[in-house]
């Protein structure tokens, strides 16, 4: 296994999920800057296309987004990717009653509020 190669597998793979695509952009952009392997998508459709191939080690999502939600988007990584962390984060009051709904369906995910500080985002990454 070459130097480039081994660099690449020990890198965290983070597949961010937002329809805001400045925030995924954004995201991606600090996190690959941090060391991660980051890809933005803009939907949760296209988060699970993604799926197969990018293979994440995290799905990191907005919540309320067009199409699939992204507690959606993490039930249906979670069942494609059994090892991807999710962490969700939103700025919408219409979280809560998602999340509930989720929880009732056996599922838990950890939610941050946005906008989120890059620093407190790493931490939790690294964390």
């Amino acid at each position: 296994m070459t130097e480039a190669s081994t660099a690449t597998t020990s890198k965290l793979r983070v597949l961010i999920a937002d329809d805001e695509r400045v925030i995924a952009n954004t995201l991606a952009i600090i996190l690959n800057q941090a060391g991660f392997e980051a890809r933005p998508v803009y939907s949760g459709e296209d988060a699970i296309d993604a799926l197969e191939e990018f293979r994440p080690d995290m799905l990191i999502s907005d919540v309320i987004m067009t199409g699939k939600t992204g507690i959606e988007t993490a039930i249906a990584t979670r069942a494609r990717v059994p090892h991807c962390k999710v962490l969700l984060f939103s700025g919408q009051a219409a979280t809560s009653d998602l999340l509930e709904k989720a929880r009732l369906q056996g599922h838990e995910f950890e939610i941050l509020a946005k906008p989120i500080h890059p620093t407190d985002l790493l931490a939790k990454l690294r964390g």
